[in-house]
């Protein structure tokens, strides 16, 4: 149940990324800027994505031997942290180059593609394992 919400929460700011992409880029760049203010404080959700990444760990843990629920929650937890490798490898780059979008650099557009789709991908990795733990909970709950 707690790796449930952890990994749901997770899923909340990913989700509302990428359903925002879409209009975002469409905007130039000085309303970008101004859209962009609107995650100003997320960060504070990277609490979430520990507490995913340490309930998860600690189910597989705890599911280690009981057969398919502990493969689908090991891949859950994977999951996860390739949302961190997604962040830590394009996200955080995009966000250092425009001092957190506070700053419109020369390559801008590109630097806007690459941060939106990282999120994308982070969305897709987040509902992946959202997915995996709720099918782990269902397994376990037919038993």
């Amino acid at each position: 149940m707690i790796s449930f919400i952890f990994v749901a929460l997770a899923f909340i700011p990913a989700g509302a990324h990428f359903f925002a992409m879409f209009n975002k880029m469409k905007l130039d760049g000085t309303s970008y800027l101004a859209a962009q203010r609107a995650y100003d404080g997320w960060s504070l959700f990277g609490i979430v994505v520990l507490g995913a990444l340490l309930s998860t760990a600690a189910l597989a843990v705890l599911l280690y031997r009981s057969g398919g629920s502990f493969g689908l929650i090991v891949v859950a937890f994977l999951s996860i942290g390739a949302t961190q490798f997604a962040f830590w490898t394009l996200t955080y780059p995009v966000n250092r180059a425009t001092r957190n979008w506070t700053i419109l650099p020369e390559n801008w557009e590109l630097l806007r593609r690459q941060w939106e789709y990282s999120h994308a991908i982070a969305a897709g990795l987040n509902a992946l394992a959202l997915l995996l733990v709720f099918i782990s909970a269902l397994r376990t709950a037919a038993r």
